[in-house]
């Protein structure tokens, strides 16, 4: 259609006309903010390449998830740092362990305030860094590792997890954590999937945050997406909405905007969208060596993020942000 007469920059032309007519707008209730437990420190320490972030002892996080509360912030979810790790990350599943020590307590404190989502995957437990059982060839068994993924899922259920979120990218691994929680019932727990996680070099600081290393110099392309390819997460999505995940996840967010676009369009259910660790780190690192606006940047990606379709957003912006929107 066409507007003869119409100039958009007659809508420009002050700040108070742009925010009237801006279209997206990035709000608290947008945010779930990642946060890292450890059980070997006894002071919380900040991870070098993710200045603002921090392995948290267990008190730690606790005041931590407290702060988030009071700002407002409507979930987070959980990374754990175990003592001991072996071949098969056992530590996940057990009951006194990090993660579910963590849920425990946050559970009993902040149940009713907050969303307490938990990461389920093997890679921060194993000794090879990888996200299952690794076979002596070297390639990850899919079918046995689902077994653990179940245990894994009973496991932060009973601990108190709010919302359980596979990150694995094993393939029936939805099927696999549902089944296990329904048998156990828990049927009203919902899954947050990582349907859409691609094989990305962003997720150096992660690794650095929560001490994996894939062994022998490795990598997870056998079993997370070809960072190539957009149309496999429609494939990837459907199957895990078919399996029972009640959302879906796109990670990384910035650089696969394309593809939060296209899952929207494709489902009806929540699209959360993972701004992840690499993303983080490059305005934070571009900020302070004053080549940015650190602040500017913020709000520009996750705007875009949300642009695309998200309906939330993993974020370790999600504390900066509610700062701000609240002063």
């Amino acid at each position: 259609m066409a507007y003869p007469d119409f100039r958009p920059r007659r809508l420009r032309s002050t700040e108070s006309l742009r925010k009237l007519v801006s279209e997206t707008h990035i709000q608290v209730s947008d945010l779930v903010a990642p946060l890292f437990v450890s059980e070997v420190l006894a002071e919380p320490a900040e991870v070098s390449s993710l200045p603002g972030v921090f392995q948290h002892t267990q008190q730690s996080l606790l005041n931590e998830v407290a702060e988030l509360v009071e700002l407002g912030v409507p979930g987070i979810i959980l990374f754990g740092l175990p003592k001991y790790k072996d071949a098969v990350g056992s530590e996940a599943w057990n009951p006194d362990g990090v993660v579910q020590v963590a849920l425990s307590e946050i559970s009993a404190k902040f149940g009713s305030e907050i969303s307490i989502m938990s990461d389920l995957c093997l890679d921060e437990y194993t000794d090879h860094g990888h996200c299952g059982i690794v076979e002596q060839d070297g390639t990850v068994n899919n079918d046995k590792t689902l077994e653990l993924y179940a245990e894994v899922a009973l496991a932060q259920a009973r601990a108190g997890a709010q919302v359980i979120a596979p990150s694995g990218m094993m393939d029936g691994q939805v099927g696999a954590i549902r089944k296990a929680l329904d048998g156990e019932g828990y049927t009203d727990l919902p899954i947050l999937a990582y349907s859409a996680k691609f094989a990305s070099s962003f997720y150096g600081p992660f690794r650095d945050a929560v001490n994996v290393q894939i062994a022998g110099g490795g990598n997870r392309k056998a079993y997370q997406q070809d960072w190539h390819n957009s149309r496999e997460s429609a494939v990837e999505v459907a199957l895990d909405l078919a399996e029972g995940a009640d959302m879906v996840m796109v990670k990384p967010a910035l650089a696969y905007l394309d593809v939060i676009s296209q899952v929207r369009e494709q489902v009806d259910c929540p699209v959360a969208a993972y701004q992840v660790s690499g993303e983080y780190a490059m305005i934070k690192a571009a900020a302070a060596n004053g080549w940015v606006d650190g602040d500017a940047l913020m709000w520009e990606t996750l705007t875009a993020i949300k642009r695309a379709g998200a309906s939330f957003i993993l974020s370790y912006f999600a504390k900066d942000v509610a700062r701000e929107l609240s002063s």
